[in-house]
């Protein structure tokens, strides 16, 4: 609690490794816990001045490499408690750490040392306090990477992560679908979808688009102007469920505590409900700190920039004699926005909105599928390999009514994440692009779990890629028929077919288990 709460006030509430000063940290209680916030302020004039840049910081840097810290920033500052005079605030040597990468007792030893350096040049006044802290600049942020279920910020940060689902925007919106790299390049990275959503049939001739370095990009980002206005209003949301309930369980806390004097039952309710009230309070300065960071970093096109369109064949049922519809686009990342540093292959975050134990009676209603599913302890559903044409028209497992039936897994812009029924006899639909005749075109169909659990796409999932319970990947969503308002059936176009055209279109050996170096 101390690491987690002792900077509560500042903008990051980084978590607290070690310090020095020897003054016991209390844990607050009672509904106003956590209320006691700090602040930075100056340090203003003192002897350290004179002997900082040139003489003791240098030393410093030098000790703490000879220690093997892995340190980020090294600040001094006073920092005190928020309407507390300034002159009770105290200085502080404030180091920043790589995050995890010192455990409390070595950071103890860390700051130790520190403090005899500032000894041996007769300083006494200043605390040593090491935090976690990355430093940043001020450039297009990365992409986020997901984070446990216990953090509050899990769900609502999923659009903003490198795993699979991501809301995009060209000429028109839609989803990401998968990563790709082009052979044994592991710089280059590529993002398949569906091609309607990069460009629009009204302002773009249905032709062969391929980029040259001569011609102006079509560039990618994500979300659209109302798009992320609409993710900040969901964050708010957020926000605005935990206020409400704290504020229940304040009037809770107050109301029960003559009770809890007297009754033992009243007093184990009033214990329970301050935990609660704590985790709510945490969770919510957590939320806010997200949210002020997502609109402060995010809300402009250049920093949403995602990338630019490379290559998109028209939409067609010509190619080859397989007599699938032939929707998709490739998108070369910005590097800028992911690398090496925050992507770790294709995933889909599996979130927190269907509980683990729905999810995987939802995966194998029947038990005989108990083998083709396991839920990943850290959410992240990892991709490997391919569905073949032959499976999604003879699988091996069951849904809940014992037919035979692949069960599938997508996660799209506008319904989140899904499960569904991969239908093994395929369908067809018949189409008009531009002023030409109708075409008609092989689907992949996708069915609902069950009547209960709604669409398993709509409008704005086109490009999502559809996978199985052990990460394969089975197809790109394209489509879906029902009516104006909602889809019955999703349609996808199988995998082999993509990555042969892929091939066919100029793409090296197109490979869908991408590593970065």
């Amino acid at each position: 609690m101390e690491a987690t709460y002792y900077y509560s006030g500042l903008p990051s509430t980084p978590v607290l490794v070690a310090r020095t000063s020897r003054t016991p940290w209390k844990a607050p209680t009672g509904p106003e816990a956590y209320r006691i916030l700090k602040e930075l302020r100056v340090v203003g004039d003192h002897m350290l001045n004179a002997l900082w840049e040139d003489k003791l910081a240098p030393r410093l840097h030098d000790l703490l490499g000879s220690m093997k810290v892995n340190w980020t920033s090294t600040d001094v500052v006073r920092i005190g408690i928020v309407g507390e005079p300034e002159s009770s605030a105290p200085i502080i040597l404030w180091i920043g750490v790589v995050p995890t990468s010192l455990s409390g007792d070595d950071g103890i030893a860390v700051a130790s040392k520190c403090q005899e350096l500032l000894h041996q040049y007769d300083i006494v006044d200043i605390e040593v306090e090491i935090r976690e802290s990355i430093v940043t600049r001020s450039t297009s942020p990365k992409l986020l990477v997901p984070t446990s279920r216990f953090d509050p910020t899990a769900e609502v940060r999923e659009p903003l992560t490198t795993t699979l689902g991501l809301p995009i925007y060209a000429q028109l919106g839609g989803t990401g679908g998968f990563f790709i790299t082009e052979g044994g390049d592991t710089k280059r990275l590529l993002l398949v979808t569906a091609r309607h959503v990069l460009f629009s049939s009204n302002t773009t001739p249905n032709t062969l688009f391929r980029h040259k370095k001569s011609q102006p990009r079509q560039n990618v980002t994500l979300f659209s102007g109302a798009a992320f206005a609409a993710y900040l209003e969901s964050i708010k949301a957020e926000i605005e469920d935990r206020a409400d309930t704290i504020g229940s369980l304040g009037d809770f806390i107050r109301a029960n505590a003559r009770r809890a004097e007297k009754e033992e039952v009243a007093k184990a309710e009033q214990q329970e409900a301050r935990h609660e009230l704590d985790k709510l309070t945490r969770a919510k300065t957590v939320l806010n700190t997200f949210y002020d960071e997502v609109s402060s970093r995010w809300a402009t096109p250049e920093s949403c920039l995602l990338g630019h369109v490379i290559l998109s064949p028209p939409l067609s049922t010509v190619a080859g004699c397989e007599g699938y519809m032939e929707d998709w686009g490739i998108i070369e990342v910005n590097p800028s926005k992911v690398d090496a540093s925050n992507f770790d292959g294709n995933a889909i975050d599996l979130g927190t909105h269907i509980p683990r134990k729905k999810f995987m009676e939802m995966m194998y209603p029947d038990l005989r599928n108990r083998n083709s599913f396991k839920y990943p302890d850290d959410r992240l559903l990892k991709l490997k390999g391919t569905i073949s044409d032959e499976e999604m028209r003879h699988p091996a497992a069951f849904d809940q009514e014992g037919s035979k039936c692949l069960m599938v897994i997508k996660r799209g812009k506008t319904t989140g994440l899904t499960i569904g029924r991969a239908n093994n006899i395929f369908s067809f639909t018949r189409q008009c692009f531009g002023h030409g005749d109708p075409q008609i075109s092989k689907e992949w169909a996708i069915l609902p779990f069950d009547t209960e659990s709604g669409a398993f796409s709509d409008k704005g999932d086109s490009g999502s890629v559809i996978v199985d319970g052990r990460g394969r990947i089975g197809g790109l969503l394209t489509g879906g028929a029902g009516d104006t308002l909602s889809s019955d059936i999703a349609y996808a176009t199988p995998i082999d077919f993509l990555l042969r055209r892929m091939q066919e279109n100029g793409l090296h050996k197109p490979n869908v288990n991408p590593v970065l170096t």
